[in-house]
């Protein structure tokens, strides 16, 4: 391969959507995620190849359901009072974002993810 050159196609657009609104979630972007989950110049530009894209994406939604399962009530990972603020308004918006969403929307993707759903009575 010579240098310069990708080891792939290049992912699509709806894929670097998706990985910068996972960053953007996790309070960072192309740039400042860089030294975080190793990415090289060209990623750090928002240049990935679909297989990177694929298993970056899959990456980072795992450590979203991870943290999410066993991190209730627990403090930021962060050091960074910046992005502690950040975070504490990513969560207050998906807070928000949830309580308007209809039940049956939620029940639905609980469902997707395993759960059982018992209505009230």
């Amino acid at each position: 391969m010579s240098f310069g050159q990708t080891s792939g196609p290049p992912a699509s657009a709806k894929q670097i959507a998706l990985l910068l609104s996972l960053l953007n979630n996790d309070g960072f972007d192309f740039a400042t995620a860089r030294h975080r989950y190793g990415f090289n110049q060209r990623q750090a530009r928002g240049k990935f190849t679909g297989p990177e894209a694929s298993e970056l994406i899959e990456r980072l939604t795992r450590e979203a359901e991870d943290a999410e399962a066993g991190s209730e009530g627990v403090a930021p990972r962060f050091d960074d009072p910046a992005a502690i603020k950040a975070q504490q308004r990513i969560d207050s918006q998906r807070d928000s974002l949830l309580r308007g969403m209809p039940a049956e929307v939620l029940a639905n993707e609980l469902e997707r993810r395993g759960w059982a759903i018992i209505p009230p009575s």
